[in-house]
């Protein structure tokens, strides 16, 4: 009778289950022994020395379709195989880190999917009084912007920070905002677009917030899924908008028309 211990014993020796020690045989990485006099396999050291080796290496990463060649190389193979194996793993701890950073990201609301620097602007421009609804429809169009205009975004950024110090700005949002409720045909519409025209027609760098990013975009579909964010406008916003944009267009500014 051969001297050993059943599957059982073994298991619970190598801290792994019995389903464990009859996969590693099934994969070929440890042979099974023979059976005694009985009719029950024996486990000697050889084989427990064995399944530790696999148990440990399985532990470690080690796909189990690797742990049979690398038990059976050279101590320099071994090596080698081992480094390869540390690098996958390092690229897969870097990939979950990633991931959990976005986690963490995603609980903070504006850093989901924007820079810090843009998630500070936003924060900014609710202590400048702008409501909930604008700050959150600013930051949907950032992130389509950055999205389909990635290159440019970061010059954006530094216009729109300089845009937030003009008090002129402000109070054109806020008109801007009244005018949502007018009537189509208001004639005040036409007049707030003017406004709005001569302001940033007046300022470079303010005008660059509305130019910064489309005069990259080399189609207009980038610039009208941009531009057109969001609920649709009233008839109201429409018309501002579009009388907007044209006597920008008629002053020389380039915006792609999103016909």
């Amino acid at each position: 009778m051969r001297n050993g211990v059943t599957i059982g014993q073994a298991a619970a020796f190598v801290r792994v289950t019995v389903k464990t020690v009859r996969h590693y045989h099934k994969l070929g990485l440890v042979a099974e022994p023979e059976r005694d006099g009985s009719g029950y396999r024996r486990y000697g050291s050889d084989d427990l020395l064995r399944l530790v080796q696999a148990r440990t290496l399985a532990a470690a990463g080690v796909p189990l379709a690797e742990v049979g060649p690398l038990l059976a190389a050279d101590p320099e193979r071994f090596g080698t195989e081992l480094a390869e194996v540390r690098r996958r793993l390092d690229e897969r701890i870097a990939e979950l880190q990633a991931r959990r950073a976005m986690l963490d990201r995603l609980a903070e609301g504006d850093r989901a999917l924007l820079p810090d620097r843009a998630a500070a602007l936003l924060d900014r421009m609710r202590g400048l009084g702008y409501t909930e609804a604008e700050t959150a429809a600013t930051r949907d169009g950032w992130v389509l912007a950055r999205a389909l205009v990635p290159d440019g975004f970061d010059d954006y950024l530094d216009q729109f920070a300089h845009a937030l110090d003009d008090p002129r700005l402000m109070a054109l949002t806020r008109r801007v905002a009244e005018a949502a409720a007018w009537a189509p045909d208001d004639p005040r519409i036409d007049a707030l677009a003017d406004d709005a025209a001569d302001l940033y027609l007046a300022d470079p760098a303010l005008l660059k917030t509305v130019t910064a990013m489309r005069a990259r975009t080399d189609t207009a579909a980038r610039y009208t899924l941009i531009a057109r964010h969001g609920d649709e406008p009233t008839p109201a916003m429409a018309r501002l908008s579009a009388r907007f944009e044209a006597r920008l267009r008629a002053a020389g500014v380039r915006i792609p028309s999103p016909d």
